[in-house]
């Protein structure tokens, strides 16, 4: 498919969403997840730790994202807390406190996983300096296996998951004519002094710090490959010159969860993400055929 800047759009969309009105397609339910957008100060502003996705993954493969994945069951596990409870995020992010939890433990625990960044420390007003070496790259691999919770990893090294360093930013669901779905929080938090990130994840072929701006005028040309939630939020990262000022914001930050909709017409289909009118597509009716040659990405996005 050509295009003239870096969505995704996945060929198989058009005939999915005509099952869909059809009835022929049933929604599969979105599995809860995080993401954090990592910030750092810079000369030109605040930078945001972006990776690209390797090519080969069969959701968004060669698409520019965040650290970040599925909340595990065993993220509702009890864990050493320190910041605002999870009565306070159950009511910013709109769930019940059990759930809260597993998603702000998600956005941390992935985070970890991903780019070697722990926002944890030994007690309420300190951060872990340094994660490298052999041990900590033991538990992680043993995180990322799930040989290891994350209850029992903080515990084990005496440490306070620091709720307070994370921001709730966005909230995307994937459309209901995805085969895999998620219901993501989007979260920012500043990338803790003395540590420092690294393409720590298998799903990922680079890593990269990148000023928001920048990365957004590279979706803009089509060079850059991403999701409509990445480049979105992204864009809303633009008017702040410091990690702090965004921080600051988020806590105003509009939750409501954004999901594509997709209408019928005579002459084809209207795909849109409500309040995003950026991301709206009309595909026109053709041939299967015909679409699909059309249709056929280069790269992908979400």
């Amino acid at each position: 498919m050509s295009t003239s800047n870096g969505q995704w759009y996945p060929p198989e969309w058009p005939d999915r969403i005509r099952a869909l009105a059809r009835g022929e397609l049933r929604p599969v339910p979105p599995r809860r997840a995080a993401t954090v957008l990592l910030l750092r100060d810079g000369a030109g502003g605040p930078a945001v730790h972006m990776l690209r996705r390797r090519a080969s993954m069969a959701f968004a493969g060669g698409a520019y994202a965040y650290p970040g994945g599925s909340v595990d069951p065993r993220d509702e596990r009890d864990v050493p807390w320190a910041g605002p409870s999870r009565a306070d995020w159950a009511r910013r992010l709109g769930v019940d406190a059990a759930s809260a939890q597993s998603i702000v433990c998600a956005a941390v625990r992935e985070t970890f996983e991903e780019a070697g960044v722990l926002l944890a420390g030994p007690a309420p007003d300190t951060v872990v300096a340094d994660t490298t070496g052999p041990g900590w790259e033991a538990d992680r691999a043993a995180l990322v296996t799930r040989e290891l919770s994350f209850a029992d990893f903080l515990d084990r090294r005496g440490l306070l998951l620091r709720s307070d360093l994370l921001g709730a930013w966005a909230r995307w669901i994937t459309p209901e004519f995805e085969p895999r779905r998620y219901d993501t929080w989007f979260f920012v938090a500043a990338l803790p002094e003395g540590q420092r990130t690294r393409n720590a994840s298998t799903e990922a072929d680079r890593t990269q710090w990148i000023r928001p701006a920048e990365a957004a005028d590279g979706y803009d040309r089509g060079d850059l490959l991403m999701m409509p939630p990445t480049i979105s939020t992204l864009r809303a990262l633009r008017p702040y010159s410091s990690v702090a000022g965004a921080l600051a914001a988020s806590g105003d930050r509009d939750l409501t969860p954004v999901i594509a909709r997709a209408r019928l017409g005579e002459d084809g289909i209207v795909l849109s993400w409500p309040g995003h009118d950026e991301f709206t597509r009309h595909v026109p009716t053709t041939r299967p055929s015909a679409q699909r040659t059309a249709s056929k990405p280069s790269e992908a996005d979400s």
